[in-house]
């Protein structure tokens, strides 16, 4: 799992620092849009042929570990 979540970069100059493929300039919330709509991951790679099945697979995984986190709601007077 780690090795998958090494291909996700995140960068400051790059998309504005949201968390991108191997700094692909490719969005890991765009390849996760796709995915919630449908999409299927064979499609993804023929519309973007830099991308890679390993690359979906580290969205997904990008994804679980950042939802795993605690969140806390304040009351915002």
């Amino acid at each position: 799992m780690n090795q998958l979540l090494q291909r996700i970069t995140i960068l400051p100059d790059v998309c504005n620092g949201k968390p991108t493929i191997r700094g692909l300039r490719i969005t890991v919330h765009t390849v996760l849009d796709f995915l919630s709509s449908g999409t299927t991951g064979e499609e993804i790679l023929e519309q973007y042929p830099d991308l890679e099945s390993e690359d979906i697979k580290a969205c997904l995984v990008f994804a679980s570990e950042i939802t795993n986190h605690q969140y806390f709601m304040k009351a915002v007077a």
